[in-house]
């Protein structure tokens, strides 16, 4: 930029281009400024010699007049004066003076601003740079320093070597030699380096100015200090033993090591915390090492020392994980899950507690003998007249009360004989056992089976020889039977009460009642009333109105109605008690049976009922319990599936027949099962896929369908949705209220899978009298039929001296040249052999059939 005098003071000359025009005496040009921090900034400049002011600068001095090319405005000058004794490294900036022939005060507002802006610039980079120049000045003193220690020490090292000492002593004999008064070289060399100085400075007054970039002095790292490397590392860096070696740690990471450092030396050393550690019956390799506070792989290595090979999710049993617990230091603790089950039957109970109850008596007997019908009889009831078939499938309980206001609690079992485990339940709850023995059969299988469960059991046994009416009835034969059961009756001098009665002409029955309740009075039957409920159950059902019912004993204690109880697997709330007549009662003592509603799911029948005091509780049980009965349902699994494996192997496959069973009650699903497993043999077998109590369901008829089922249902019914879905989907139902029935059909169908045994069947015996050879057929035997039937198609063995030299089938069968089915004794026939030619006249023919006969289980 510039003004009016400045446009005046150009000259008119010849370019170099030969042509006329005014050439400016100012230089121009762009320059690259560099600022602290790494800022940069191009700037362009005009070089002239200033007029008016040159009384106030020295003549040496040259001003370099410096306008911002960024604007075509007026904008600040900023002057950079560069003097002669300035060195190249450093550029003192002045402060701009005002243009010849104007005064300070003739400028505008703008340039005023603008010249205020420039000498804040000035000021700041006269900062930056005397910082530059403060930082080069270390620099020179850190190298001086270095220097003179390099110098000292090969000083140190001349001294301690003669030769070299000789050596430089030599070499300077060489050299002119200098008066006492001149100096030494070392002397010299500071003048010199001074000279040196001066004529670099009066080179610098005589040159011409220009505009020096200023660089920021990067600092030098120090001699033998270990350098960082920069930049990002390669494979081949990081595999070389010599970049590994250049490597340093950064700053961060020396800090942060400080700073830990600190805080451990505030805190001291940690010591280690030894713990309680409560060990289960198995416990994951993951869960120990959490209640140790220790690492798992410190736990996976103890273990593998201990030749135990587990990974961090396998469970290891209780004695191997407390080597483990005392190898750490720690307390190991003992404790089996089946501690929730502890305190739950209570404690015993004080003898002045107890109290009198009725005897709980159980009818057990072979198939109809007559018990449910002397129970009604006893009762003034009717039962038997609506069971199935006149037999009794559930076990029935029932309290009766005589006429001298005594009671007696009675149980009905099953007779037959696949409820095996319904008398033994029956058994194990009773204080008495009634055997009924029909005085025309005498004793019988399940009576039999009835007396090994009731002397299991331990508890006295009453004889009821029933039907004693009848013409054919002998009770005398039925006390001597019973000698070889080692039951002695009193008239044969034992002391086995032994009763005549008839339940349908109700003779007897009066002493039966006083034998129970003589037999109840030796035993001297008492409990407790007066504490929380314990009972068993007898029978389980799901009710389609009312939900899962269980028919409970209650042998100690009263259940009363909102009391929590915990039935097996199973856990509720009574909602409601229902006495032997269906009538709604509020609690319920010792030796009275009860129907209970309020149980969360059907239980299983013989389970122990238990009061507890609140819902948790229950639940904690009752989980419990489905696991550890789900645990043991998984090992008979695996168990099997190897068996089976086995077998497979040595029987080959085994054929299953899938069912899926419902039943009205829990007891005769139990008897349903065991009928059925035990109907399986090594070649074919009942597989149940599901067994449930209630209705069919939809879910039901989808899992039948799904794999192929037999549907069983044992008094019970479809729902109207699943009768549609299986006709839909052809899904057979079979509906039974007889447990004969459903045997005997699983039976039949298991005996239709199995294999048919294969039968031979001899058909008569031929005799070769001539051999005719024929083109195309071969040889042809001329037979004479000796015994029996010969039939075409059916195999044949040939014989020679009554030895079988070949077993095949026979081609062709013929009579004179017609091919006929089949030649009788006493006519000659022609014969030929598949494959075979090797026959002889003499030789006699084996005609027989392989007959195939179906097997039955």
């Amino acid at each position: 930029m510039t003004n009016e005098n400045e446009q005046s003071s150009k000259k008119l000359s010849i370019g170099s281009g030969g042509k006329l025009g005014l050439k400016s005496p100012l230089e121009s040009g762009k320059v690259q400024q560099s600022f602290a921090h790494g800022r940069s900034k191009t700037v362009a400049f005009e070089v002239r010699k200033k007029r008016g002011a040159a009384a106030d600068t020295p003549k040496s001095a040259t001003d370099a007049i410096v306008s911002d090319s960024m604007d075509d405005t007026e904008t600040p000058v900023r002057v950079m004066t560069v003097g002669p004794s300035a060195n190249l490294a450093t550029v003192s900036l002045a402060t701009p003076r005002p243009a010849a022939g104007r005064s300070k005060e003739d400028l505008t507002e703008s340039e005023r601003a603008n010249r205020n802006r420039a000498l804040q610039f000035a000021k700041r980079d006269e900062a930056e740079a005397a910082q530059e120049a403060e930082i080069n000045e270390q620099n020179r003193k850190a190298e001086a320093e270095e220097r003179a220690i390099l110098e000292a020490k090969q000083g140190e090292a001349a001294s301690a070597n003669p030769s070299k000492n000789s050596r430089s002593v030599v070499d300077s004999d060489h050299q002119p030699s200098s008066g006492p008064d001149s100096p030494s070289p070392s002397a010299t060399a500071l003048p010199r380096e001074e000279e040196a100085e001066d004529d670099a400075a009066l080179r610098a007054k005589k040159a011409k100015p220009v505009a020096v970039e200023v660089k920021r002095q990067v600092p030098v790292a120090k001699r033998n200090e270990p350098r960082r490397r920069g930049g990002k590392i390669t494979v081949s860096q990081a595999l070389d033993a010599d970049d590994i070696a250049e490597r340093v740690r950064s700053l961060a990471s020396v800090r942060r090591a400080r700073e830990r450092e600190k805080a451990r030396m505030k805190s001291g050393p940690q010591e280690k915390v030894f713990r309680e550690v409560i060990l289960p019956d198995f416990i994951t390799v993951q869960d120990l090492s959490s209640r140790m506070a220790e690492r798992g792989g410190d736990v996976i290595k103890s273990l593998m020392k201990m030749g135990v090979m587990a990974t961090i999710n396998q469970s290891i049993d209780a004695d191997t994980a407390e080597i483990i617990v005392q190898e750490f230091g720690h307390t190991a603790k003992r404790a089996s899950e089946a501690a929730v089950e502890v305190g739950l039957r209570g404690l015993e109970d004080r003898a002045e507690d107890q109290v009198s109850r009725p005897p709980v008596v159980t009818v057990m007997g072979h198939v109809d003998h007559g018990k449910t019908s002397l129970l009604d009889a006893l009762r003034q009831a009717d039962v038997a007249a609506h069971e199935a078939g006149g037999i009794t499938q559930h076990i029935g309980a029932y309290q009766v009360t005589l006429p001298s206001r005594a009671k007696i609690t009675f149980i009905d079992t099953p007779g037959h004989e696949a409820f095996t485990e319904m008398r033994a339940r029956g058994a194990d709850v009773t204080d008495i056992v009634v055997l009924v023995v029909a005085a025309d059969d005498g004793i019988m299988p399940q009576t039999i089976e009835a007396i090994t469960h009731a002397k299991a059991a331990g508890v006295p046994i009453v004889v009821a020889i029933n039907k004693c009416d009848k013409p054919d009835a002998d009770p005398k034969r039925v006390r001597t039977e019973l000698l070889q059961h080692e039951l002695v009756v009193e008239e044969l001098g034992g002391d086995v009460l032994a009763i005549e009665v008839s339940a349908k002409t109700r003779i007897g029955l009066e002493k039966l009642e006083e034998a129970i309740l003589l037999q109840a009075e030796i035993l001297d039957l008492k409990a407790n009333p007066n504490r929380a409920a314990e009972g068993t159950v007898i029978e389980a059902k799901l009710d389609r109105r009312r939900g899962p019912v269980a028919t409970i004993l209650v042998q100690r204690g009263t259940l009363r109605v909102g009391d929590v109880f915990v039935a097996g697997g199973e856990w509720g709330r009574v909602r409601a008690l229902l006495d032997d007549h269906g009538k709604q009662i509020e609690e319920a003592g010792p030796s009275v049976p009860v129907e209970v509603l309020g149980l969360q799911s059907t239980p299983m029948a013989g389970d122990e009922l238990s009061v507890v005091e609140n819902e948790s509780r229950a639940r904690e049980v009752a989980s419990f319990r489905q696991r550890r009965r789900r645990d043991a349902s998984i090992n008979m699994a695996g168990r099997g599936t190897v068996e089976q494996m086995l077998s497979k192997i040595a029987a080959g496959e085994v054929k299953e027949f899938p069912v899926v069973i419902k039943t009205d009650v829990q007891g005769s699903l139990e008897a349903i099962i065991a009928s059925l497993t035990r109907l399986g043999t090594s070649e074919v077998a009942v597989r149940i896929l599901h067994a449930g109590v209630g209705a069919i369901s939809e879910s039901d008829i989808t899992l039948a369908r799904a794999s192929g089922a037999l549907m069983i249902a044992f008094n019970v019914r479809a729902n109207q949705q699943a009768k549609e879905m299986a006709r839909r989907d052809a899904v057979d139902i079979r509906y039974y209220s007889v447990i004969y029935g459903l045997v005997d059909d699983v039976k039949a169908i298991l005996s239709g899978m199995l294999t048919p045994t294969i039968r031979e069947n001899f058909l008569g015996y031929a005799e070769i009298r001539q051999i005719f050879d024929i083109t195309r057929v071969g040889k042809v035997a001329g037979c004479m039929v000796t015994e029996g039937i010969v039939k075409r198609g059916s195999k044949v063995r040939l014989l020679r001296d009554n030895v079988v030299i070949h077993e095949g089938n026979l081609k062709t069968l013929r009579r004179v040249k017609d091919e006929v089915k089949e030649v009788k004794q006493g006519f000659e026939c022609g014969m030929a052999f598949d494959n075979y030619n090797d026959i002889k006249e003499g030789d006699q023919i084996e005609c027989f059939e392989m007959v195939q006969e179906a097997r039955q289980l």
